[in-house]
């Protein structure tokens, strides 16, 4: 027997102009000017300008920040009849239609062609036989993001039997490697790092430093990894002996990730800052960049259109079908720029509490002036949500007289000294990395003996913190910073 129930429940659902002010908060002004091009391509009752009463009126007036004035709103007209019994969509973020959930679509960027194009585009100039090709072909298709092959010859081998048909030796396949290894950029398609460096080698001037440094990795990698340089000096003769230390330094100069090179093979994405701050006398002066403050306006053509549909026939159903679409595009671009306007003082609210938070680091840029500070810290000082801070220091950057900083970089943990107070993580790994970069470097500091300098300093952290700190900060271990 089937029973109804009758019950209550509370949900809550985000606003079209919600998700639409969350997609625009989270990119950084890189990307927002291609965004705010998009939505004027698809809704023609948006355009870029300022209305003609704001720019009389702004003239005598000095606005926060660039643009502000102009994101103004038509006045709302009563089209009720026309819209009694119809169905229509708010705003959406890509056009019109139904909204599908796209956040995490990310921008197009212009690339250059890719490292397998590359590599297949030099094996066509090597006039090879179409066995050959073939063969090279999967060979380029092994080759991993950071530019080496670690599959087996043989497995290769047998995805050519089974995937194209063509039965080849291991000799072969070595060959046709052995050309591919002779493509840019150096060092390309090899199997572990050792070869990797030597490929580079082999096309450097033979120089009596390139020389040693090829038989260093040549004969002894194994001790050259460790950095057990009195014994490699040992098995040298003394000529060789000699130039031991310009031998390493040709070394460290190779590179360990060829596929990982930027030298026209993968895309490069510039860091553009979203505020300027400037010390002007001592007093911290904060703007927005002008990416961030486009001048927009609502159309006046579709305005006045909506009116003189206001005044036709309202049983008229194409006129009530036209109607329609006007007036959704109004309400499109009303809410677009009422969402560009919420983020630019989202904006701002969020980095002025970072700056009154950072005060004393923002006046000189010394980085032991850092406080702890974590998104919580601000979403209180702003009365927002955390989540929404959040989003505003993923993507954002800060142009300061003394560096670009992603706002990332000012939170931090706090850490509590001997004498009680609280200490910046990032003040510790600045003192952590002043500690190494004094070190004596035939002798470099265990991650103990550094967590015994630190607690001298004030700093009580664990060998484990200072290991995780240093990890961080891309420091080797003690064995691999040491030098000759």
């Amino acid at each position: 027997m089937q029973k109804l129930f009758l019950s209550q429940t509370l949900s809550q659902k985000l606003s079209p102009q919600q998700i639409q002010f969350i997609k625009l908060l989270q990119i950084p002004s890189a990307e927002l000017e291609a965004r705010i091009e998009e939505e004027l391509e698809v809704n023609p009752a948006l355009e870029e300008g300022r209305e003609e009463h704001e720019v009389s009126e702004s003239r005598d007036e000095t606005d926060e920040y660039e643009g502000e004035e102009t994101l103004t709103a038509e006045e709302d007209i009563n089209i009720d009849d026309y819209l009694r019994d119809e169905d229509f969509s708010g705003y959406k973020m890509q056009g019109d239609g139904n909204y599908s959930d796209e956040e995490d679509r990310e921008m197009p960027l212009p690339t250059d062609a890719t490292l397998n194009e590359q590599l297949i585009t030099q094996l066509g100039f090597l006039g090879l036989s179409e066995r050959k090709q073939i063969i090279g072909t999967q060979l380029i298709g092994s080759i991993e993001a950071d530019g080496y092959i670690r599959r087996e010859m043989e497995a290769i081998a047998n995805d050519l039997a089974f995937s194209v048909g063509v039965e080849v030796t291991i000799e072969e396949l070595e060959e046709i490697l052995g050309k591919i290894q002779k493509f840019d950029p150096a060092g390309i398609a090899a199997r572990d790092l050792r070869e990797c460096l030597l490929l580079q080698l082999e096309r450097k001037e033979q120089t009596e430093e390139v020389q040693v440094a090829y038989k260093l990795l040549d004969k002894y990698f194994d001790e050259f990894t460790r950095k057990h340089y009195e014994k490699i000096s040992k098995k040298l003769n003394n000529h060789e002996s000699g130039v031991l230390k310009d031998a390493v330094q040709v070394i460290t100069r190779l590179n360990p990730k060829p596929g990982s090179t930027s030298n026209g093979l993968v895309k490069t994405q510039y860091l553009i800052p979203d505020f300027i701050l400037t010390n002007n006398a001592g007093r911290l002066e904060l703007t927005l960049n002008s990416k961030n403050a486009p001048e927009l306006r609502v159309s006046r053509s579709y305005s006045e259109m909506l009116q003189a549909y206001d005044k036709g026939n309202k049983k008229d159903k194409k006129l009530r079908e036209t109607v329609s679409f006007v007036k959704q595009k109004l309400d499109s671009a009303k809410w677009f720029i009422d969402a560009i306007r919420q983020r630019q003082q989202t904006l701002l609210r969020t980095m002025n509490a970072i700056v009154q938070f950072q005060y004393d680091f923002f006046l000189d840029g010394d980085e032991s002036k850092l406080r702890p500070m974590i998104l919580k810290d601000i979403a209180t000082e702003i009365e927002m949500d955390i989540s929404t801070v959040s989003r505003v220091a993923n993507s954002k950057a800060v142009q300061t007289e003394f560096g670009l900083y992603p706002l990332k970089y000012f939170f931090s943990e706090g850490i509590a000294t001997e004498s009680g107070e609280d200490v910046s993580s990032r003040e510790v790994k600045q003192t952590l990395k002043d500690l190494i970069d004094k070190e004596e470097k035939k002798k470099p500091l265990s991650d103990d003996k550094l967590g015994q300098l630190l607690k001298l300093k004030g700093y009580n952290i664990a060998r484990r913190t200072v290991a995780k700190y240093r990890e961080q900060m891309n420091i080797p271990v003690a064995r691999l910073r040491k030098e000759l």
